[in-house]
């Protein structure tokens, strides 16, 4: 028992920022990559053939070669040490996880996923991210990239001229409104011309100031439609833990129902007995979990349109 822990903790404060890793954790994914009963047979400083990993994944060496090939640098890290030549591969620790988590998620994300996860170019190099001298709160990949165009959306509008920023006393927040001291200034410009050109000015100012309004308009619409996305996608997440929660405290108490260890089992088959819950309670969840979720989410926006209605 103490064995098993040990190499599920240790497993843990390797990958705690890997991007792979992050993806499946706190998931049924994460008790299946966890509790698999090849870790009994890992030993951090040795190395691995791939048609050896290949038995334990049950695949064959050719399909371990392909997945590989495109991550490379992720599963090396570039390393020295490592023994592998042009025509034998050989896989560390590390290198033996982190193909297990791509050969875990490859059906959900294929291989341009992965990528995209890991940060993978067209060359096959990792992209390193940009260090920030602050301390920043991190975000979801998609709603950063949904905030920074909108940033720089809204700084193309304020650049125009056409819009001001100001405090609304009643909200207690920053609000777009429209710049009248720029068609002020504009019009004060122009050089006096006859009246039916003043008119045509005149008219596109109008024009002009109705379509700025309806900017304005869209403008505030997605920031409240971000603002509403992020604060469902907080609760949804929050739901799946609930569920996963709840389904892992059923499967404990079912297990112990249905097993009924014996003080020799405890003393001399601990280990195993260890990997024999994980692998049940991993199963009992991955039955149950996509109809419970399903449902809770159901339940979730149908109680949130019914609130939407009154």
């Amino acid at each position: 028992m103490e064995q098993t822990i040990s190499i599920e903790n240790r497993i843990k404060e390797i990958f705690a920022d890997d991007p792979l890793y992050l993806v499946i954790k706190e998931t049924p994914t994460e008790q299946l990559f966890l509790s698999e009963p090849y870790l009994s047979n890992l030993i951090e400083k040795k190395f691995y053939s791939t048609p050896e990993v290949a038995s334990w994944f049950d695949v064959t060496d050719a399909q371990i070669r392909y997945y590989i090939k495109p991550f490379e640098e992720y599963l090396f890290d570039d390393e020295a040490s490592n023994p592998t030549t042009a025509s034998v591969i050989r896989l560390d620790f590390k290198a033996v996880l982190k193909l297990r988590m791509i050969l875990l998620l490859k059906d959900e994300y294929r291989v341009k996923g992965l990528k995209q996860l890991l940060r993978i170019n067209k060359d096959g190099h990792i992209v390193k991210k940009r260090t920030s001298t602050t301390t920043e709160v991190g975000m979801p990949d998609n709603i950063e990239y949904r905030l920074n165009a909108m940033s720089q959306a809204l700084e193309q509008i304020m650049k125009t001229g056409l819009f001001k920023m100001e405090h609304n006393e009643e909200t207690k927040q920053m609000q777009l409104s429209l710049n009248d001291d720029f068609f002020k200034q504009d019009i004060k410009a122009l050089s006096p011309e006859p009246s039916q050109e003043l008119e045509e000015v005149q008219m596109a100012t109008k024009i002009l100031e109705q379509e700025n309004t309806e900017l304005k308009m869209k403008v505030e619409e997605i920031m409240a439609s971000n603002k509403e996305d992020i604060a469902i996608r907080i609760r949804e997440k929050a739901i799946e833990q609930i569920v996963l929660s709840r389904l892992q405290n059923e499967a404990v108490q079912q297990y112990s129902q249905q097993k009924k260890i014996t003080l020799f089992q405890k003393l001399f088959r601990s280990a195993q007995l260890e990997v024999d819950k994980k692998l049940y309670i991993a199963a009992y969840i991955e039955e149950r979990f996509s109809k419970q979720l399903t449902q809770a989410l159901l339940e979730y926006h149908e109680q949130s349109l019914s609130y939407q209605d009154e």
